[in-house]
C-alpha cells in the first residue's frame, strides 16, 4: 500500500510541475520514472538504514528520511529550472538577547 500511495503521489507530481514522465512499478517493487532523459529508480530502504527510501538518479544512489526527500531529489533531475533551497544545521554559540 505505501508504494502504491508513493507511485500515486509521483505521477500526480509530474502533473504538476508539468514534467513528462510516467511511474511504474518495477516487478521487484521498486518505482520507476520513465520517458524522461534521466533513468530514476526509488526503492525502499534496507531494513535498519537511517534512510526510508533509496533514489537512484543515473546510476547514482542517495538515501531521502521522506517521501518530500524523495520528491526533492526527483523535482532536482528532472525540472532544470528548478531552484533548490538548501538547509544547513550546524553548531554555533547562541545569540545574546
Amino acid at each position: 500500500m505505501p508504494n502504491d500511495l508513493a507511485c500515486e503521489l509521483l505521477a500526480q507530481s509530474l502533473v504538476a510541475w508539468r514534467v513528462a514522465g510516467s511511474v511504474e512499478r518495477a516487478r521487484d517493487g521498486a518505482l520507476m520514472i520513465g520517458g524522461t532523459r534521466n533513468d530514476i529508480r526509488i526503492n525502499r530502504a534496507p531494513p535498519h538504514s537511517m534512510f526510508r527510501w533509496m533514489v537512484t538518479v543515473d546510476g547514482r544512489t542517495r538515501g531521502a528520511i521522506s517521501l518530500v526527500g524523495v520528491l526533492r531529489q526527483v523535482r532536482e533531475a528532472l525540472d532544470q529550472g528548478y531552484a533548490t533551497n538548501r538547509l544547513r544545521i550546524a553548531p554555533a554559540p547562541l545569540v545574546p538577547s
